[in-house]
């Protein structure tokens, strides 16, 4: 790589600082003398990526291995790719800027259907080819993980390996086997049947799919005995010995969530019926209060960052939420480093937790009713009430809070006018709530943000079969909801474009022909679709038209028990049967229980050393 080049393109760019590297606690090594190069790459600016946590875990993981070398590749702004394509200069790691294409392994984490472009658009800044087929045994092995993964089929022709579940420890397997074939004179296809003995790995191009003439699947099988009839998912089962870093590294520009994070538990036993991470993340697995302390302790050190957020899809479930403020609080209020919390359920046990949290810092309290009827809580299993979310509020008010976001979905299965009504019903009684504390008591300027964002139907949830409302539908629904909140003092509104939530169900319920669409599209110039000033929807519309493929195949279609799913050759843990089950107690919005009060019997007692949470001894 030229460096003076580099640098003088640094001197043109919006934010230097994405490019430049050189953070503390970065990892460098020799390149040259590596038994295995890794090019972490984050489909995202690097404000984004440098904000997620697994890329932390995973580059840590790596390069824990002495002959291992991990580095990280972030998508480049549209200033700095304009500059790399005029100067002929190719897509280069942070930390020693070789070229992407000499590394061994090119891995993607898939957060977000509306990234698929950017993996494209970092592929061809690497000089690697897009399709799969068409790689030669010098070009890196493609991979990719993430929760997007549970459906990989919309990126089956680009990616050549994906791994399926969590992966502290498949990752190592994996980069021991490519370490090993790089050693050897093997064709490429000989390390891609290797990967596909390991479990949670699926390499797509040893399956072969049919199709019957109304677009659905008619048979999904393996083409050689290496690749299983069905990739079962990892699970880590024990997080406390589990690899988690004790340092990271820390950008000199200001990125999303700059602070710590600390997963405390990874799983939910809640069952929400829209949700696909507490489907995909059984079971739930809890880190214990001493490891805690101690990775806090640890990063605090090695950072310097002033607040530690705690991590997970359901922090107010952790056993003992309560004394781990508690404790983390006591470590560090000297230091003035607070503790945040992420949104949390509103029948979570939280009263002592605000107390301890408000020592510090005051943030702003997040809640997710997600609908505005108890009716409609109930279809979704959401499990909490209007009271539950009324003794919170009024808990965070008169705590000293003025500041408090509500999450709602709308277009769920079965909604209705009156839903969206309950939904401004919440929020005056919020801004009632405040009112309701002494004047001398509350704190100045009340802030009620209801945000909505727009249902997608998402696979390995009870409700991968329904379809998605209209953009027209929940325009209308959207401008209602504006029409319900007008007025009310103190709230703001934000929603979603539907445009953009209509193209993540395109990809999250698509198949291999939506290969060809994302191809397409990125060859129109989308890149960047997360980001809305790059978002461009007539293009997208463009590439469906000149694939042939019908949109509204995917997004709005209802699909019948039997038909087979895209997914459907992946063991997530949950069974077909349970969500099925699932679906249609949705239907006569009945609930389930939370899984720490009984088995629901969902199919993840099945994998080898996970059991009910019960057994576990944690309540």
């Amino acid at each position: 790589m030229d460096e003076n080049k580099i640098e003088q393109m640094l001197e043109k760019v919006q934010k230097p600082s994405r490019y430049t590297g050189g953070e503390m606690n970065a990892v460098h090594k020799d390149f040259d003398s590596m038994e295995l190069t890794f090019a972490f790459c984050f489909p995202d600016t690097y404000e984004v990526a440098m904000s997620h946590l697994g890329m932390k875990i995973l580059y840590g993981l790596i390069n824990q291995r002495e002959k291992m070398l991990c580095e990280r590749v972030c998508m480049p702004w549209v200033d700095m790719m304009e500059l790399m394509e005029q100067e002929q200069v190719p897509l280069f790691s942070l930390e020693s800027r070789h070229p992407v294409s000499a590394f061994d392994v090119v891995g993607f984490t898939l957060q977000y259907e509306m990234s698929y472009t950017n993996i494209l658009a970092m592929l061809h800044l690497s000089g690697i080819p897009l399709r799969s087929s068409e790689r030669r045994r010098e070009d890196p092995i493609i991979v990719a993980g993430g929760p997007c993964a549970f459906n990989p089929e919309p990126l089956a022709g680009v990616i050549d390996a994906f791994m399926i579940g969590d992966g502290e420890e498949v990752m190592l397997e994996l980069c021991d086997i490519i370490a090993a074939w790089r050693k050897s004179r093997e064709p490429r296809e000989s390390c891609l049947k290797q990967l596909a003995k390991l479990q949670g790995v699926y390499v797509p191009s040893l399956y072969d799919v049919t199709y019957h003439e109304d677009g659905t699947i008619a048979s999904f099988t393996p083409n050689c005995p290496e690749a299983p009839a069905k990739v079962q998912k990892r699970i880590v089962v024990d997080l406390n010995t589990a690899y988690y870093p004790k340092d990271i590294p820390v950008p000199y520009t200001e990125i999303i969530h700059d602070r710590i994070m600390l997963e405390i538990m990874r799983g939910c036993t809640r069952g929400c019926r829209f949700c696909e991470a507490g489907m995909l993340y059984r079971p739930v697995r809890e880190r214990s209060l001493e490891r805690l302390l101690e990775l806090g302790l640890s990063l605090e050190n090695t950072t310097g960052y002033e607040e530690i957020s705690l991590s997970s899809l359901s922090s107010g479930d952790y056993t003992c939420l309560a004394e781990l403020i508690r404790e983390l609080m006591k470590a560090f209020e000297k230091k003035h480093v607070s503790v945040s919390l992420p949104s949390l359920r509103i029948d979570s046990v939280l009263k002592e937790s605000l107390e301890e949290t408000q020592k510090v810092h005051k943030s702003s309290l997040t809640f997710a009713p997600e609908a505005g009827t108890q009716r409609l809580r109930d279809v979704i299993n959401k499990g909490v009430s209007e009271a539950d979310l009324m003794e919170k509020v009024n808990d965070a008010f008169h705590g000293g809070w003025n500041s408090v976001k509500l999450y709602f979905m709308i277009g769920l299965p079965t909604e209705t006018t009156e839903d969206l009504d309950g939904i401004g019903d919440l929020a005056q009684k919020c801004v009632s709530a405040y009112f309701a504390v002494p004047k001398n008591q509350r704190a100045k300027g009340l802030r009620v943000t209801c945000s909505a964002s727009s249902f997608v139907p998402k696979p390995f949830t009870p409700f991968q079969w329904e379809p998605q409302d209209t953009q027209q539908q929940i325009k209308d629904k959207q401008a209602y909801l504006r029409t319900v909140l007008h007025g009310i003092k103190g709230v703001n509104f934000n929603w979603h474009e539907p445009e953009l939530s209509y193209l993540e169900a395109c990809f999250a319920r698509g198949d291999r022909h939506m290969c060809d669409v994302l191809l397409k599209a990125f060859e129109k110039g989308c890149i960047l679709d997360g980001w809305s000033e790059q978002f461009k929807f007539d293009k997208w519309m463009e590439a469906f038209d000149e694939c042939h493929v019908d949109p509204e195949f995917y997004a709005y279609r209802r699909r019948s028990k039997e038909e087979i799913l895209p997914w459907d050759f992946i063991d997530a843990g949950v069974t077909k049967q349970f969500l099925w089950h699932e679906k249609e107690k949705a239907e006569r919005a009945e609930t389930t229980k939370d899984c720490r009060k009984g088995c629901n019997g969902c199919g993840i007692q099945r994998y080898k050393g996970v059991c009910s949470f019960a057994d576990h001894g944690c309540v």
